[in-house]
């Protein structure tokens, strides 16, 4: 389940030179082609929706490493992290460099502007593990932060920088994913044979008495109030820093 993303510009758009005030004229901005701007904030962070079909390259134009479709394998739609955006001489975005839902974890790419459409989440999660917190900023400070489960020593919850790229409601709400999962673009380093390669998620629970110990499977857990609060702002897109 995908809440809907709010459209965010990509930059400045190319203008005819027009009249300005007392006669004088008011170029168009002009950007070196290819030149690479970072789209990313503190508090704001654009999203990619795929619109169609498409590649991610090693480079602008580049051979393609992934394909993705306008869904996923659990039927939602696709959704990428944005870094930045190579530009054309206008200052439109031709290619968006972005994070990337795929093995091995960190992976990014580039994709066509014209495939996705951007949207703007506010809202940020650190998940640090040796605290067992999970913590939400929203436009860049900090709004609620809650105890966890982390993966166990043998199955460790991957660490590094991620983004939610689907949200998912399980059919049981009683069961051990609790009210939601919000699944995030990585993947267990251990599990390499679970089903979808071992994808992460923060997730809800049916055993809140192990909240705050090092038990899971690599998702982090936490108590089902917790989760549905952290799923009112963690969107599509939102960043997820995972960190030891």
């Amino acid at each position: 389940m995908l809440t809907v993303l709010t459209l965010l510009g990509c930059g400045a758009q190319a203008s005819a030179p027009q009249r300005g005030v007392a006669g004088v004229t008011v170029r168009e901005r002009t950007c070196a082609p290819g030149s690479y701007r970072r789209l990313r904030s503190v508090a704001a962070t654009p999203a990619a929706v795929v619109l169609r079909p498409t590649a991610a390259a090693t480079t602008p134009g580049g051979r393609a490493t992934a394909r993705f479709g306008v869904r996923n394998v659990n039927g939602v739609p696709t959704v990428l992290g944005v870094l930045g955006a190579s530009l054309r001489r206008n200052c439109s975005a031709a290619w968006y460099r972005v994070q990337l839902p795929v093995k091995p974890n960190g992976a990014t790419g580039w994709v066509r502007a014209r495939d996705v459409e951007l949207g703007t989440v506010r809202a940020r999660i650190v998940v640090d593990l040796s605290d067992r917190r999970v913590t939400l900023f929203r436009r860049g400070r900090p709004v609620f932060v809650t105890r966890a489960a982390i993966g166990s020593p043998a199955t460790p919850t991957p660490i590094g920088a991620f983004y939610v790229n689907q949200r998912l409601i399980p059919s049981d709400a009683s069961g051990p994913f609790g009210p939601g999962a919000i699944g995030i673009s990585a993947f267990s380093e251990v599990l390499t044979g679970w089903a979808q390669g071992g994808p992460i998620a923060i997730h809800g629970t049916n055993r809140p008495d192990l909240i705050g110990r090092a038990v899971s499977n690599g998702c982090v857990r936490v108590e089902n109030r917790a989760l549905r609060r952290l799923w009112r702002d963690a969107l599509a897109g939102t960043p997820v820093v995972v960190r030891a």
